[in-house]
Formats: C-alpha cells, sequence, structure tokens
C-alpha cells in the first residue's frame, strides 16, 4: 500500500492554491523561486493552469524543514 501511494504521488499535480496552503508562500515569491531555480517547475495543465508535481514538491519541503 505504501508503494502504491508513492506511486501515485509521482505523478499528482496540486494546484497552485494547494501548493500555496502547504508552503505559505505567496504567488509572486513561488514565481520569483522558480526563476531562481530555487523551487520546483510548474507543469502546464491548460493555457491557463498550471500544476506541481506533489513528489518535488515534497522533497524540496523536507530540504527546507517544513512540517510535512
Amino acid at each position: 500500500m505504501n508503494e502504491n501511494y508513492s506511486q501515485e504521488q509521482n505523478r499528482r499535480l496540486l494546484s497552485f492554491k494547494e501548493v500555496q496552503q502547504r508552503t505559505g508562500l505567496s504567488r509572486s515569491t513561488i514565481y520569483r523561486q522558480v526563476k531562481r531555480g530555487e523551487f520546483p517547475r510548474p507543469r502546464s495543465i491548460s493555457l491557463r493552469k498550471v500544476g506541481f508535481l506533489e513528489k518535488e514538491l515534497s522533497d524540496w519541503m523536507a530540504t527546507r524543514n517544513y512540517a510535512l
């Protein structure tokens, strides 16, 4: 069961709103850090919507001692 969750986490896309809630960062701060290469890159979902891979965000948060 743990393996299935891990596989799902590798593919699951989080909305921008979910990322903001998990990190406490503003939209402009996230994009600033993406530009500097300090935050996981968003994936394009549609013309005006992006998502972030949950695994990449979790890994990023773990390196910064965020409460998971």
